[in-house]
């Protein structure tokens, strides 16, 4: 049996580096874990935490500008199943500059906020537990 991918990185481009930084930073609790700057003409910067599995690059271009183009079912969604803890992370994410917007896909909304960066990403904070189930296979 082959080991599975074990680290995940959303990479994507910004308009605005220095704010991305900043939003998600504070609106998800991540810090800088790696950085760049003028490699092959990009600047980047990686926002994670060293318990996580996961981590976010953004990165921009100055010779050749990327127009971000997320559409609204472009979503990164974290599962929070405390409630407390959810609400502390709402409120972290319109603090941080995100915008609190309905979903394109109403199930988000049954149980968690969408919040919209600069660009038109969207990210979902649900308030419940992920759930797997090995061969389940329905969606």
């Amino acid at each position: 049996m082959q080991t599975p991918i074990r680290t995940l990185r959303i990479a994507r481009p910004v308009t605005d580096l220095k704010r991305a930084k900043a939003m998600y930073g504070a609106g998800l609790d991540l810090h800088v874990i790696g950085h760049f700057e003028d490699h092959a003409g990009f600047d980047g910067v990686m926002l994670g935490r060293a318990e996580l599995q996961y981590h976010f690059e953004f990165t921009h271009c100055s010779a050749h500008p990327v127009t971000p183009t997320p559409t609204p079912e472009d979503v990164t969604v974290f599962y929070i199943p405390d409630e407390n803890e959810w609400t502390l992370a709402c409120a972290r994410m319109l603090a941080a500059g995100f915008r609190q917007a309905a979903s394109f896909n109403p199930y988000w909304d049954a149980h968690g906020c969408t919040f919209v960066d600069m660009d038109g990403y969207r990210t979902v904070l649900q308030n419940a537990a992920w759930r797997y189930v090995e061969g389940d296979g329905s969606v």
